[in-house]
This record gives C-alpha cells, structure tokens and sequence, in this order.
C-alpha cells in the first residue's frame, strides 16, 4: 500500500497518516531532577492524549517511534526500564484501546524482544484485529535501514521461489518493493512530528517519509499535548502539497 504517492482522504486538510517520534522524556524528567523512567511514564499518558485527538480530528493512521534499534546501545539499566514500561503500558493500555476501536500493530525486529513480550504483542494485535478507528502502529526495535534490508531480502527470496531471480527478467518496481516493507498495510505517512528539539528523522521509515511533511516542535514529548498537536495540523493544512508538480499545475486539478 505504501507506494509514495499521495494518500486518498475525504479532507485533504487532515493528514490520513501521522507519524511521530517521540522525543524529550529524559531531558523532561532531567531538568525536573525526576529519575529518567519518571518521563517515560509521563510520555504514556502523552501518548494516550494523541492517540484521542487523532480520532477526535479524523486521522486514520498513527504510528509511534517508541523505540529504536539503536536504543539497544544505552545503559543495560534504562533498557531493562523501558522493556518494564512497555510490558506494563501494553497490560494497561489494551482495554482503553479496545473500548476506543483502535486496531494496534507493533512493527519492527520483534524477534529481539523476550518471549514473554513477544507473547504479549501478538495477544494484543490479535485483540485489536478487527477495530477500525485508528490504526495505531507502534514501531519498537525499529530502524528505517533495517525496514530496507529485510524487504530486499523477502523480495529477493521470493523472487528466487517464483523461479525469478535477479538479472532474469523484469526488475521490480517500486510498488513491487514497497509490498514487503514492514508497514506496507498503511498508506505513507502525510506528517511527521517531531518533539524535543531535534531536526533529523533519526532512521524511523526512511523509505515512507520521502514526501511526508515534517514538523518540528521544541516541546518535550511529556508536553506535547492536544494544543501542540491541533498547531501541527493547522501547519500542514497550511502546506501545499505539490509531489513534483507545479502551483499551476495543482490549482488547476483543485
């Protein structure tokens, strides 16, 4: 589904997809002299508060970078805290997803995570199968170049099953690639925000977010709540969204 065109919407004011990577819930607690894992949990109800402005404004797709591949590589202590946080907010959380008819989906290398984590993602996908509401993704051990490889690899592996492989006959395409990425279920992301200062996409879909609109925002995760979100939608309304053509060109089809 994810093809690098624009995405269909009723209101082409609201983004049909919204990605966010949530950033700042260290420097949150920091510079409240709380302990790291108080912003983290600070973030969760961040994260509850989006999630309901995102329905109540009609986006269909939410997707959250919770945690990165890279993230491994901080202290054991912190990561042991964050496997905590998110064994606990997926315990939590499911029900008031559940009565919201918000269907979740966990992208990434899943296969990193403990079984008993593992276990719960797949009981909590499997819950939530059916809710159309809002599809939330939250991608989790994830990297952008990751999402790439792995999607060669399955393309590549199956093309040598169906007895076609690289170099015999027609290359694939685009669409063809796009298939086997990680969140090929969800049209390409029409905004990412970002919080916490920073001004990268920091790996989180690389391949999707070729003509996403991004928004950046100082505001640390904890503090971004339905205001900050309501000004991000009011700035991509505000944006002209030309996918390589002209002004003329899109005054003209509007």
């Amino acid at each position: 589904m994810a093809t690098g065109a624009p995405s269909a919407s009723s209101n082409p004011d609201i983004p049909r997809h919204v990605a966010i990577i949530m950033d700042g819930n260290g420097r949150w607690a920091t510079a409240r002299h709380l302990p790291r894992v108080a912003g983290h949990s600070r973030g969760v109800e961040t994260v509850r508060t989006v999630i309901e402005a995102s329905i109540a404004a009609g986006v269909e797709y939410l997707s959250l970078f919770a945690f990165s591949s890279e993230n491994w590589k901080r202290p054991p202590d912190e990561v042991s805290m964050l496997m905590r946080l998110f064994v606990n907010s997926l315990q939590k959380e499911i029900d008031g997803l559940l009565s919201n008819g918000v269907r979740l989906r966990i992208v990434g290398q899943i296969e990193t995570f403990e079984p008993r984590i593992r276990a719960l993602i797949a009981r909590a996908q499997e819950q939530s199968a059916d809710n159309t509401r809002l599809n939330l993704t939250v991608c989790a051990s994830y990297g952008g170049r990751w999402d790439i490889v792995q999607a060669a690899q399955r393309m590549a592996a199956d093309r040598v099953r169906a007895g076609r492989p690289a170099g015999d006959g027609e290359p694939p395409g685009e669409r063809e690639f796009a298939s086997y990425l990680s969140m090929a279920f969800a049209p390409d992301p029409d905004l990412l925000i970002r919080t916490g200062g920073e001004r990268r996409i920091s790996n989180f879909l690389i391949w999707q977010l070729a003509y996403a609109e991004l928004f950046f925002t100082d505001a640390l995760w904890p503090d971004f709540q339905r205001e900050e979100f309501a000004a991000a939608l009011e700035w991509y309304a505000q944006r002209e969204r030309r996918f390589g053509r002209t002004s003329e060109q899109i005054r003209r089809v509007g």
